[in-house]
């Protein structure tokens, strides 16, 4: 009777899982974000090698969210016919898959003015009997929606929505969060990510498991380890209370099979000069596989140790299967920033690469120590170049190749792990990769992984934030807290980083200050340096009156008083025309067998149409989103962020096949699928990177009836 009975309840585990997970045995839906086990791949055979070039726009759907500087990163989801998605102003809205018809929308602000960018890579999914909800984050918020009605589910939270500060601790309270990737669904478990703040003060990047009918915290797995955990001693011992990031922002990876659920982390806050953290700082850095179910850690990778290089993991790991020594494994494959593909066993995270400990620079940096020893993998050969030597400085023009060989005189540059400097240390590739958030796409009829990759240097200079007793002003508050994002000149790096310079023309007296002292996306709060020294940052920047503040008014000394060191800015390095400051190509595609760590092939990917109108094509360039495999020959991928284009390339060889010009830039992946018998891709266009215009636009392509 024991037995029957534990057959039983096997029996009803199983089924709760088989519900939570959609079927997509015929391949026509497109259920989750990049696919099952995130492979971005699809088994639809309608649109092939021979008929693709008749491809045409089938149904488009503009939002009107779009605003100076907004972007789309969105994957949507596709189930029943029905496609979800999100817009510039994260509106989540239901279209008809076929036909682009709005089926109903979601404002989560009710109708507010929205002019500040939040991300937004996907939604999640999960379905119970005719229960169907989504899942999707705004702000600090994670709402539940119906998929029926896009309606806010009342018994999920308060009002169908929860608070993703809640249960990082009261020092986090006042802080900003984000989930700008979708969590992944186990059974009734919706498994969460969020995006922090890059310096400090920054919330702990913790991974939570949240009850999908109630949005209770059911696990949570703590990236900073807290006394008694392991890889608590990797920190100092009080780290856990005033240490932010290790946080996993590029979304997850689930595998049904083994019960484990991937997570890539990013670095700890501040991600530039470590002296308050020293250490090896587990688990930032890291690939963690926990069990889905618990929470409990069963392996883990660390890339970098202590890193002062903002080299987060990009992209949620791909599941895949490799051939060695005549048997085939189940596998992972991580994308890195520095343009290096990682393999994993997935049940002990036994590397699949050859790998090799190299012996690292000591930093000249007071107060600052880094690891000893970094490891790389030795195979395959990266996919980006890795160190910026004159003989890869541009030659676009004899100008341009002097203006910067007389910078990069000036610059330290080495290899990988070369550490940050007061004169200036060149990242490459840089701070946005190497690898991308949109991930690797995996074919498991030849075991090829498509990469598409970034080659463009960036410059990583430290700057005193403090100068003695020197008196506190507007100006000097500024550059203690704000200069690093948006430069000492105020004028920022947009659009990650927008400018200042105009700011009191763009936001009124009111929103500037809610702004500093909340935060908002990568922005930190900075309500603990009190309100006389918000204010007279908010003077500052308004009207340019440098306030000083009298003894009163000093900011409070607190546990997330500025560091010592800054950085002077996310510069990317340009020559004087604004081009990449190293020769073509500055993107790329990649097919690498991974049964050999051989490449297939490797092509320049993008171009910019000025200089294409000048005769110098197929420069590559930089790209953001990922692409997708069909089971008939294809590899479809946007991405490319200055000729707004979406191609369609034959997967055995890298040739363009196909390819149209979108309304704005498809940095995002797109998704393919069958609606009323017709296949369709979709790409959300959205641009607003790096000074492109912005779309708020989904276009379907398909095959003329």
């Amino acid at each position: 009777m024991k037995r029957i009975y534990g057959f039983v309840l096997f029996g009803i585990a199983a089924l709760a899982l088989w519900a939570a997970q959609p079927d997509n045995s015929t391949g026509r839906d497109w259920p989750i974000v990049n696919g099952p086990g995130g492979t971005h791949y699809s088994t639809l055979t309608q649109i092939d090698r021979q008929n693709v070039s008749k491809l045409q726009v089938a149904w488009r759907f503009d939002s009107g969210d779009e605003f100076k500087g907004s972007e789309i990163e969105c994957n949507p989801i596709v189930l029943d016919g029905v496609l979800y998605a999100t817009t510039p102003k994260l509106r989540v809205i239901a279209l008809n898959a076929a036909t682009g018809k709005l089926i109903w929308a979601f404002d989560p602000h009710h109708g507010t003015a929205i002019t500040a960018k939040q991300r937004n890579r996907g939604l999640t999914y999960w379905g119970s009997g005719d229960e169907r909800r989504l899942f999707v984050g705004v702000g600090k918020y994670l709402y539940a929606l119906s998929a029926k009605t896009g309606q806010p589910i009342p018994s999920f939270g308060e009002e169908g929505r929860i608070d993703l500060l809640d249960g990082l601790g009261e020092n986090a309270k006042a802080l900003t969060i984000q989930a700008t990737s979708p969590g992944v669904v186990y059974k009734d478990l919706l498994i969460q990510g969020t995006l922090s703040a890059e310096d400090l003060p920054a919330a702990p990047g913790h991974i939570r498991a949240f009850d999908v009918h109630t949005g209770k915290i059911r696990w949570i797995f703590h990236t900073i380890p807290q006394p008694g955990e392991f890889g608590y001693k990797t920190w100092p011992k009080d780290a856990y209370t005033r240490i932010g990031g290790a946080n996993s922002w590029p979304g997850m990876t689930l595998d049904p099979k083994t019960g484990l659920v991937f997570v890539p982390t990013g670095s700890a806050a501040f991600d530039f000069y470590g002296a308050n953290r020293l250490g090896d700082n587990l688990f930032a850095n890291c690939l963690l596989a926990l069990d889905a179910e618990t929470g409990k850690r069963v392996w883990h990778f660390q890339f970098v140790r202590h890193d002062v290089w903002d080299r987060d993991l990009p992209a949620a790991p791909t599941l895949v299967e490799v051939r060695q020594n005549g048997r085939v494994i189940d596998a992972l494959a991580q994308l890195t920033k520095y343009g290096r593909l990682w393999l994993f066993d997935r049940r002990t995270g036994k590397p699949l690469v050859d790998y090799e400990t190299i012996h690292t620079p000591k930093s000249d940096v007071d107060g600052e120590k880094l690891s000893a020893t970094q490891v790389l993998p030795t195979e395959p050969e990266p996919y980006a170049r890795q160190q910026v030597t004159p003989e890869i400085l541009t030659n676009r023009t004899p100008a341009a190749h002097a203006a910067v060989l007389a910078q990069f005189e000036k610059l330290s540059s080495g290899p990988q792990f070369t550490p940050p400097s007061f004169k200036g240390t060149v990242i490459f590739p840089g701070f946005d990769g190497g690898g991308e958030w949109g991930g690797a796409a995996w074919d498991p009829e030849t075991g090829i992984l498509y990469v598409n990759a970034t080659e463009m240097a960036w410059i990583l200079r430290l700057v005193p934030r403090r100068f003695g007793t020197e008196a506190l002003t507007g100006s000097t508050l500024y550059r203690q807290n704000c200069s690093g994002c948006h430069r000492l000149d105020r004028k920022g790096s947009p659009p990650e980083f927008p400018s200042l310079e105009d700011i009191g023309a763009r936001m009124n007296r009111d929103q500037i200050r809610d702004m500093v002292l909340h935060g908002g996306g990568r922005m930190p709060a900075f309500a603990q340096i009190g309100d006389g020294s918000v204010d007279a940052i908010v003077e500052y920047l308004t009207n340019g009156k440098d306030v000083r503040l009298d003894g009163a008014e000093h900011p409070k000394t607190t546990r997330f008083s500025p560091l010592k060191y800054g950085i002077d800015g996310y510069n990317r390095w340009l020559d004087p025309d604004g081009y990449p400051a190293v020769a073509p190509p500055w993107g790329t595609l990649n097919a690498i067998d991974l049964n050999t760590k051989k490449y297939v092939w490797k092509k320049p990917f993008g171009e910019y149409p000025a200089l294409a109108a000048q005769g110098l094509h197929n420069t590559g360039s930089e790209n953001y989103g990922g692409g997708v495999i069909t089971k008939s020959g294809l590899f479809f991928i946007a991405a490319t962020t200055h000729d707004s284009k979406i191609r369609a390339f034959d997967k055995a060889n890298g040739d363009v096949l196909w390819e149209a010009t979108l309304p704005a830039a498809g940095n995002a992946t797109p998704a393919v699928y069958e609606a009323d018998g017709r296949e369709f891709v979709v790409i959300a266009a959205g641009g607003g990177k790096w000074g492109e215009p912005s779309g708020g636009s989904y276009v379907a392509f398909a095959l003329p009836k």
